[in-house]
């Protein structure tokens, strides 16, 4: 380790008095000074932000650091599948969303191929291997070596090197995340690179913001990894609030309309939700309104209502966003008015 320090360290003074004579390389610094080795913060940063996100399967797989390579078949709450395209993704979403409060599985059938995060596809060939994918992907997640799925850089982006045994300069433009995987894991330790800023990166939430060195991008991993955990906990909740409304009654305890309160016109109604997607209200009176719901989540849980056929429940269709709730009550608030708020009572 002393020995690399030395090394590095002399390598930052060559690039320092070697810079000089390099056009390019010398405007750069100017804008960059951050210069990094293999072992650095942002090449670990970089190279994670590269894997192969295999996320995009997870509910057919559960292991973001792989995905299954098509075709492929499997038993989806008993149905069998023939996933032959992304195309049959709805076909095994559907089922897995046809109820709410039921324990879905998914088995996959063997022999079966898989991308792993570092773009190699392997075939597995029973659940024994197919167990120990699962496990390496379980700890690199809880040593942070997973994939940062968060952050997507916008490419082309340009690698500015140095290699200290030449003592030559030079630059790499990189034009997919593969590529820049590639380079990062077979940067030697005899090489020193920095990025040359400005860069573009996509977040978690679709914005794009302009990255100008390697403090920023550590910043904004940082908070785009937060951004993620509430997603992660916003989904958690959702499967929550799904329990509660298929295990329980409800009425209207509250409409609130700028101060306006107009619960009594739901007093005698009684709001089932059914574990198929389907709501239903009763009243004493033997008079019966139907609609539908969905739970969803982005950094919040929302319910999303739609009744048919009743003026007063029509009142009722928004997607609402839930601001609390528990075993017994659901608080919501209007997304296009906050100013309409609606609590529902467990009886």
């Amino acid at each position: 380790m002393k020995k690399l320090k030395t090394i590095t360290g002399i390598a930052l003074m060559a690039i320092l008095g070697f810079t000089s004579c390099q056009s390019e390389v010398n405007d750069v610094q100017g804008q960059n000074p951050n210069t990094n080795s293999a072992n650095s913060t942002t090449a670990n940063n970089l190279k994670r932000t590269s894997m192969y996100d295999g996320s995009f399967d997870d509910f057919i797989d559960g292991a973001s650091c792989s995905s299954i390579v098509l075709p492929a078949i499997a038993k989806v709450n008993g149905v069998q599948v023939s996933i032959l395209s992304q195309l049959d993704y709805q076909q095994v979403i559907s089922i897995l969303g046809q109820f709410n409060n039921d324990q879905d599985t998914v088995v996959l059938q063997f022999p079966l191929k898989v991308k792993l995060s570092n773009y190699t596809e392997a075939t597995v060939t029973n659940q024994t291997e197919y167990n120990a994918i699962l496990n390496a992907c379980t700890s690199a997640e809880a040593s942070g070596q997973d994939a940062i799925s968060s952050v997507n850089i916008n490419f082309p982006i340009t690698i500015l090197t140095y290699n200290v045994s030449l003592v030559q300069t030079g630059s790499v433009v990189i034009t997919s995340e593969q590529q820049l995987y590639t380079y990062m894991s077979n940067v030697s330790s005899t090489e020193l690179f920095s990025v040359k800023y400005p860069m573009t990166v996509t977040l978690i939430d679709g914005t794009k913001t302009t990255i100008s060195s390697d403090a920023e991008f550590q910043s904004t991993i940082n908070a785009s990894l937060k951004t993620e955990a509430t997603m992660a906990t916003a989904v958690e909740n959702s499967k929550k609030l799904e329990t509660i409304l298929v295990n329980g009654k409800f009425k209207v305890e509250s409409f609130l309309t700028s101060g306006v309160n107009t619960a009594t016109n739901y007093k005698d109604y009684t709001v089932d939700f059914a574990n198929n997607l389907s709501v239903t209200a009763v009243s004493t009176l033997s008079s019966t309104v139907n609609g539908t719901y969905a739970v969803s989540s982005q950094l919040e849980v929302f319910l999303k209502l739609n009744f048919s056929g009743n003026a007063t429940f029509n009142l009722l269709n928004n997607n609402w966003k839930v601001t609390s709730f528990t075993a017994t009550s659901i608080s919501l608030q209007s997304t296009t008015n906050a100013a309409v708020t609606v609590i529902l009572k467990q009886i």
